[in-house]
């Protein structure tokens, strides 16, 4: 794993990207006591953070020398509820067109089951 690109959320969730497959990432990060929400569980917040974050690196990952992402929608489904501690999400690119990405994601607890699923968009720019 690799740190993360140096950004205050990816600090303050531990973030650690594998990046070194184009077209595919797994976020690691480590849920703590600021991230868990009133019943005591990951808040879907955090949750949610790390998969964008793990489909804007799986996206950045296959884009020309120029080109950068944002994200158009992230749907994201849970299945079961995330304890504290460490977790994962594996990105795939699905579909690489030339103005979009098409991506999914799976989310594991550190008890290695899925906790949830994502599919997102994200939109293809270019810098002026």
């Amino acid at each position: 794993m690799s740190p993360t690109p140096d950004f205050p959320i990816a600090t303050d969730l531990g973030l650690d990207l594998d990046t070194s497959v184009p077209g595919r990432v797994v976020a690691k990060a480590v849920a703590g006591e600021h991230h868990l929400n009133p019943n005591r569980v990951v808040h879907g917040a955090v949750v949610f953070a790390v998969v964008d974050t793990s489909m804007g690196g799986a996206t950045m990952s296959v884009l020309e020398e120029g080109q950068f992402c944002a994200s158009i929608e992230v749907h994201l489904r849970f299945v079961r509820a995330l304890e504290p501690g460490a977790f994962w999400a594996e990105t795939e690119v699905v579909h690489r067109g030339r103005r979009v990405v098409q991506l999914e994601s799976k989310v594991f607890g550190s008890d290695d089951r899925l906790a949830a699923t994502a599919t997102g968009t994200f939109a293809v720019l270019e810098q002026n």
